[in-house]
């Protein structure tokens, strides 16, 4: 029997950038990300971390690449999504940003947005509001960038903040996924529907990852 070979045209590989300024959880957000999309949602997916000579307060970086296929080289220069979660983080990378890529902000923090395409949302005062802790912004973060470009599925963000937290800060980082989510999705329905088919897809519709 010969078996059907997935359509790899549709999104081969997405880069993604997580970035802000240490202690605001961006080794978190990329595992978290990362562990949803290879153990939960049948994807390829690899990480890696950069840290600025400060631990805390320093430049501060995470980066996945997910892929329905073999991902054989991290090494990216340019990038499908941008997260900032700060101003400095958005000057330093916006150029990185592929043409047409998704660019996300941290609205709380990052006042001057290069583009008018951005995802903006108030991230830091949502966890403070809604969560009681801004330690939770990165995975509103989390949650927002696969609500607005469908590439990991809420489900499988639930399922690896449950098996990669203790038992008694889940329900707190759960909450944090699912509010970035709707938030990410809120904004998109809220678009003019012009605007809304400009925003890319990528769901990797009829695609699996290698076995």
């Amino acid at each position: 029997m010969v078996q059907a070979v997935p359509d790899m045209t549709i999104a081969p590989k997405v880069a993604i950038r997580l970035s802000g300024t240490g202690g605001q959880g961006l080794l978190l957000a990329g595992r978290i990300l990362a562990e949803a999309a290879a153990i939960y949602d049948g994807l390829n997916a690899v990480q890696s971390n950069s840290y600025g000579p400060e631990a805390r307060g320093g430049a501060s970086r995470s980066e996945v690449v997910i892929s329905p296929g073999e991902v054989d080289d991290l090494r990216c220069k340019r990038f499908d999504v941008l997260l900032c979660l700060s101003q400095k983080a958005c000057d330093a990378y916006y150029s990185s940003l592929v043409e047409g890529g998704v660019l996300i902000v941290d609205s709380t923090n990052v006042t001057v947005v290069p583009t008018s395409r951005a995802l903006e949302l108030p991230m830091t005062r949502m966890a403070i509001e809604e969560c009681g802790n801004r330690v939770v912004t990165n995975l509103i973060a989390v949650g927002a960038i696969c609500g607005y470009t469908r590439m990991v599925t809420l489900e499988a963000l639930v399922a690896a903040v449950e098996s990669s937290l203790r038992a008694d800060l889940v329900p707190m980082n759960v909450k944090a996924i699912k509010l970035g989510y709707a938030a990410a999705e809120k904004f998109v329905q809220d678009m003019s529907e012009k605007k809304r088919g400009q925003v890319r897809d990528y769901s990797f519709k009829g695609t699996q990852a290698t076995p």
